[in-house]
């Protein structure tokens, strides 16, 4: 087992959003080496990524494109890595046109006194948890299924960006920002949320859409953080959606929204 402990390990995988069943990979082994061949980023940006997960190394698309499955082996897993252990899930594919699976790359490496470990799939509701499941769950607004198969609250950031004030002049100030480009489109509409400010997690609500009462052109994210004073533009913020609430709504005029966020706010505090 010391052995096994101070071989240096690869984990293999996209690692999109790095979910419940990802993360079994990862921490398969001590000290691992966290190898992202796909590099999509639609569940968890990529700039969240790499300040969680700083062992994290993202793959070269051309420098491995082209590689069969015995010169990622030998290129990247044993010469670029050093590789002693390589961890995978069961349904890892690699080498071009996705030829080889997990099975190949131990029968071809462990000749090589290079050990494969295959990790099982981790199940949600009775199907396997999958990158796929998780932005299904976000499109359809099932934001609390997909928290529970990612492990954590659905999380972006972007600098916040100056607005038409109509909140504020409700005593309903937001933050707004952009959705990261790549990053799945949650279900429009209002969620329960929090919001991390300079390090400190405030507890907000979040309106995601096109706003049909005073329409954007572009799907804009609107949070109105609780018991927060101060100038957020060009800050960075994080938003974690937690749980949604209603789907977006037209108002015949200010009053009727103003009382709609005074309900919102009420149901989460």
């Amino acid at each position: 087992m010391n052995e096994f402990k101070n071989r240096k390990a690869v984990a293999l995988g996209d690692f999109d959003g790095m979910h419940l069943a990802h993360k079994t990979v990862v921490t398969g082994a001590q000290n691992v080496v966290i190898y992202c061949v796909n590099n999509k980023f639609s569940l968890l940006q990529k700039s969240i990524f790499e300040k969680r997960y700083p062992n994290a190394v993202f793959a070269d698309f051309d420098e491995i494109k082209d590689l069969s499955g015995e010169e990622f082996a030998d290129k990247i897993l044993v010469n670029k890595f050093g590789a002693g252990v390589i961890l995978c899930g069961f349904n890892f594919r690699l080498g071009k046109n996705a030829s080889w699976s997990g099975f190949d790359l131990r029968e071809y490496l462990e000749s090589r006194d290079v050990w494969v470990r295959i990790l099982e799939s981790q199940d949600y509701d009775g199907l396997p948890i999958s990158s796929s499941r998780i932005r299904k769950a976000i499109q359809d607004g099932r934001i609390n299924a997909a928290n529970e198969m990612l492990g954590y609250s659905f999380t972006f950031e972007n600098e916040v960006v100056k607005g038409d004030a109509r909140g504020r002049s409700i005593g309903f100030p937001t933050a707004n920002q952009r959705l990261p480009e790549g990053l799945v489109v949650p279900k429009f509409g209002v969620y329960e949320s929090r919001a991390v400010v300079d390090g400190k997690t405030y507890k907000a609500f979040t309106n995601i859409g096109i706003r049909p009462t005073w329409r954007v052109e572009k799907p804009l994210c609107e949070t109105h953080i609780f018991d927060f004073s101060g100038d957020l533009y060009g800050k960075t913020v994080a938003v974690e959606l937690v749980n949604y609430l209603r789907p977006e709504k037209t108002f015949k005029d200010i009053d009727e929204l103003k009382n709609q966020l005074d309900y919102d706010k009420s149901s989460i505090i």
